[in-house]
């Protein structure tokens, strides 16, 4: 049964033959390897171009700023789940990733989306009255701990006026921050999934793609914790203080 279309059985990424490897076009042993640094070769990966200076710089950037941010719920399921399989490393990680979604970590893909909305349609206000009649979040705002302001987001932001690529995205960005008082009654601050998706698309990454910035960062974060869980657990301690926390109210 043929499903999808089938008329394009071609791949860009990566070849072999007994006497080479090339990805992307290049030569994995004569121009990658011991030569290009894992971000810039994350990036001719995803876009089939080495980055510029400046889209390295920001990839780097955001990187970081991603990764880790404590025991979130990603975290969390990765170490628990390490905890009753620690036979299970990779189904380790692999908990912790399934849950980035559009709540927690993946909400940069989200933000990213209604940014290139935004702009295609050059009316934040409007965009944010759509959301609000729907009763849904404003993606990229908003925090529960950096109520004053997300350091992280704050950092890129100034990061990207002092690179000097701020872009459609970014004006995007402070256009909705703007119309928020007038449309919700308040503003909110600009956090982290709101800047990456915003400083990013502005340099150029792909839209398809920002989910796996997140991804490709907090993979780092969970080996970290996984690293740690091994030498010292807590991932029982953490179940436990979630049935401690929980009261049972049914039949």
């Amino acid at each position: 049964m043929r499903i999808g279309k089938q008329d394009a059985p071609f791949t860009a990424i990566c070849t072999s033959d007994a006497e080479t490897i090339r990805v992307r076009g290049h030569d994995l042993c004569g121009e990658i390897i011991g030569k290009m640094d894992f971000t810039s070769y994350f990036w001719l990966l995803v876009t089939g171009a080495p980055p510029s200076s400046t889209q390295k710089f920001f990839a780097d950037a955001v990187l970081a700023a991603i990764a880790e941010h404590g025991l979130v719920p990603s975290v969390v399921a990765t170490r628990m789940t390490y905890a009753a399989a620690p036979e299970a490393f990779h189904g380790a990680v692999a908990a912790g990733l399934l849950g980035c979604g559009s709540v927690v970590l993946g909400s940069a893909e989200v933000a990213g989306r209604f940014l290139a909305d935004v702009v295609a349609s050059g009316d934040a206000e409007a965009a944010v009255r759509a959301l609000r009649a729907e009763k849904k979040a404003i993606p990229g705002f908003g925090h529960p701990q950096h109520s004053d302001g997300d350091p992280r987001a704050n950092l890129l932001l100034k990061l990207a006026a002092d690179h000097s690529i701020e872009g459609p995205h970014i004006a995007a960005l402070r256009a909705i921050g703007d119309c928020l008082p007038s449309v919700i009654g308040r503003s909110l601050p600009i956090n982290v999934n709101g800047a990456i998706p915003a400083v990013m698309l502005d340099v150029g990454f792909p839209l398809a793609a920002l989910k796996g910035i997140s991804l490709l960062a907090r993979t780092a974060s969970l080996i970290a914790h996984l690293q740690e869980e091994s030498e010292r657990p807590i991932g029982f301690m953490l179940s436990g203080a979630a049935a401690a926390a929980i009261s049972y109210d049914g039949l």
